[in-house]
């Protein structure tokens, strides 16, 4: 290079100053406000989680017990075992969470056909296993972050209704998170739905892992046949509605499912595995 060009390119650089970048600030919204933009500002994110299927378990397989391991119910402080249910001739143990949109979408369902059959003589009973390390259990935690704070964000952790907050600044998001598992949460929830039944947590995950478990919602019914424990008599979703789908939610198969198990039938139709989101193991 040229000393003439070279000089001339100090020139220019000295004359004209670099351009400043300027970030507008991102609006300050007080911790724990479950406050929202403005609705004109704002649209709505749905982050899919991973779809899992129930698996594992056979019709014949036999309810391992967790007397071992009582399970503490966060609503009532009571801890319970198998055998408080050997009073009933069916039993359904379902797995369930709190911020799974495949359960939110049936919870009042859940909540519904389980108390007509409980009249019935149906013992029923629901378990939490998800991790708390993961999906922490933080009330009121509903803070606005910029989206590069997001990306830092383990993957475990997402998959919650998002709210982009868009309207100051379209190149710089803001999001909301909610995070609602662990037995605080659980109580709240059993008392808000008002399960007929125990909400059970199992925060070593030893239940689920006997179970077999591997996602949120699943349904293991159990009929008794004269032997102990109880035999496990269907395995399979709720009915065909998902969160997304415009199916309506009729809990269709697991109450046939239900009757014949009461009855004393053997069931007419094919299982379909359960849908939903994997349960969170601890790390």
């Amino acid at each position: 290079m040229s000393l003439a060009v070279a000089g001339a390119r100090a020139s220019l650089a000295a004359s004209s100053p670099r351009p400043r970048l300027l970030a507008a600030p991102l609006r300050r919204r007080p911790f724990g406000s479950l406050a929202s933009p403005p609705a004109a500002g704002r649209r709505r994110l749905r982050v899919r989680m991973a779809r899992t299927e129930s698996t594992g378990v056979s019709v014949g397989f036999r309810a391992p017990h967790f007397e071992d391991v009582q399970l503490p119910e966060p609503l009532t402080g009571t801890l319970w075992t198998l055998d408080d249910f050997e009073g009933n001739p069916a039993l359904l143990v379902m797995f369930i969470c709190n911020h799974c949109p495949f359960v939110k979408h049936l919870k009042k369902d859940i909540a519904k056909l389980t108390s007509f059959y409980m009249e019935k003589g149906l013992g029923a009973v629901a378990i939490s296993s998800n991790s708390i390390r993961t999906h922490p259990q933080v009330r009121g935690y509903n803070r606005w972050m910029p989206l590069f704070v997001f990306s830092a964000i383990s993957d475990a952790d997402r998959g919650h209704d998002l709210i982009i907050n868009a309207k100051d600044m379209p190149h710089v998001l803001a999001i909301q998170l909610c995070f609602w598992d662990g037995p605080e949460r659980m109580a709240e929830e059993a008392k808000l739905f008002k399960y007929p039944f125990p909400y059970l947590y199992d925060e070593s995950q030893e239940v689920a892992k006997a179970f077999g478990a591997v996602c949120t919602p699943e349904f293991y019914l159990f009929k008794k046949d004269g032997r102990r424990p109880f035999e496990l008599f269907y395995h399979g979703q709720f009915d065909d509605s998902r969160p997304s789908n415009n199916v309506p939610v009729t809990g269709r198969d697991l109450s046939r499912a239900i009757d014949c198990a009461l009855s004393g039938q053997e069931l007419s139709f094919v299982q379909k595995p359960s849908v939903g989101c994997s349960i969170k193991w601890h790390p």
